[in-house]
């Protein structure tokens, strides 16, 4: 694995050779990564993986026209060849009045921040197996579960490092340790599936194979039997698990590059109150040892700690320097990068939780749906639109009851932001988290 400086060198060089072929501007990404994950089944190893790859991207920039190219192939002829190709592209592209690296006087100065994102592991392949087979017995150990789809548990190491033509230069590494498992309860066609997984960047965070076996088995045996699930304009209970997408589906509606091509639902509506006041859902790139976290955004521009939503109202889009061009308006730091153009994301989400209790939450629903599952990808970004199939619970008389399968939730997300309540479990363990979340009023039909 490379060091982040020799990461930068890599990008450094490259970037340095595009404006000596002629572009006015580049940049220049590159990103490394190493993992080994080991799977077991019904107690015995099931495979075995390890991977390693580099990419480096080139994007450069002959007054308003741009082109972007990228390789694996680190050899210095075929690099030297990829620049000259990139340039030459450039300069018969198409103009774009929106083309070009962020406001240099915005960019990212200073150190890197550490924020505790690697760990300085190295991979164990004994160390994983054992993991591995520890949560795959702890899931089977379970009552009720009668096959496995596996355990596993895995291990990487990457490097990121971007370097501009106009003074940015910045890296950092990460670490990753995972473990899952998937298990069967049942028999013939009354058979159910459910799993659990958790990540982490250092190993001392991650949850404990027994834990995550555990979880994964009950889950699993809990889904047995399923009947129908009661119909009509009900009160609906997202488990955390599922409730991220909520705030996934926001984050779409926002991205500056949907603004500005005018196919957001929420286009018109930043100045309503989108959201009851209690509502605030924050984004936290800095947060130690986040699974998102960065210290600058996929152009070089330094990343901060904002609410998205605060007193029920959005405070503005997320924005990269093209789609900030195109809307007149100032980059906002979340801009992504995968090679090529860049995109706009935000960092370790999270909805703030609210005063009641799960408990408390439903207790007053006489017939309701608590959501576990959701399939399906049955969103209209334009209009809002909502309509996904699900699995899970019947809520009666304030309880979760037995479990339900093919049905589907549908209404609109205006109306769901309006109508969203979350209540006080918030646990941070993935990228998006949000605790419990009620909406009232969604349409939910059985098949």
């Amino acid at each position: 694995m490379l060091s982040v400086s020799e990461a930068l060198d890599r990008a450094q060089l490259l970037c340095d050779a595009a404006t000596k072929a002629g572009a006015d501007a580049a940049d220049a990404l590159f990103y490394c990564n190493a993992s080994t994950s080991v799977s077991m089944r019904l107690g015995a190893l099931e495979d075995v993986e390890r991977s390693e790859g580099q990419d480096i991207s080139l994007r450069v920039f002959v007054g308003q026209r741009s082109a972007s190219v990228s390789t694996a192939d680190m050899d210095a002829g075929e690099l030297a060849k990829l620049v000259d190709r990139c340039v030459a592209m450039a300069r018969e592209a198409p103009e774009d009045p929106y083309a070009g690296l962020a406001p240099e006087d915005r960019l990212f100065k200073g150190p890197t921040p550490d924020l505790e994102l690697d760990d300085g592991s190295e991979a164990d392949p004994q160390a994983l197996r054992e993991t591995a087979l520890a949560v795959e017995e702890a899931a089977r150990a379970v009552a009720g579960v009668t096959n496995s789809e596996g355990g596993s548990a895995s291990h990487s190491r990457m490097r990121f490092a971007l370097v501009t033509s106009h003074g940015f230069a910045g890296g950092y590494g990460a670490s990753g340790h995972s473990l899952s498992a998937s298990v069967i309860a049942g028999e013939g066609a009354g058979m159910q599936r459910d799993y659990d997984w958790h990540s982490t960047h250092h190993l001392s965070d991650l949850e404990s194979a027994i834990d995550v076996g555990t979880r994964a088995g009950k889950r699993t045996v809990a889904r047995l039997n399923p009947g129908k699930a009661p119909v009509g304009k009900l009160p609906i209970l997202f488990d955390p698990r599922v409730g991220g997408s909520l705030l996934g589906h926001l984050m779409s509606a926002i991205a500056g590059p949907a603004i500005a091509r005018g196919t957001s639902f929420l286009l018109g509506k930043e100045d309503q109150q989108l959201f009851d006041s209690a509502i605030v859902v924050r984004d936290e790139p800095h947060r130690l040892r986040g699974l998102r976290s960065r210290p600058f955004d996929g152009e070089g521009l330094p990343t901060a700690a904002h609410d998205i939503v605060s007193d029920g109202r959005i405070s503005g889009w997320l924005l990269d320097t093209a789609s900030a061009k195109q809307l007149g308006l100032s980059p906002t730091g979340h801009a992504s990068r995968g090679g090529g153009a860049s995109g706009v994301s935000a960092s370790n989400l999270h909805l703030v939780p609210g005063q009641q209790s799960p408990a408390d939450l439903m207790a007053g629903v006489k017939a309701g749906v608590y959501v576990t599952e959701l399939i399906g990808q049955g969103v209209n970004p334009v209009t809002g639109d909502y309509s996904r199939g699900a699995s899970g619970f019947v809520i009666r008389d304030g309880q979760i009851a037995e479990p339900i399968a093919e049905f589907t939730v549908a209404g609109n997300l205006i109306d769901m932001f309006a109508a969203m309540r979350p209540a006080n479990d918030l646990e941070f363990r993935q990228a998006v988290n949000v605790p419990t979340i009620r909406i009232d009023g969604m349409t939910v039909a059985s098949s």
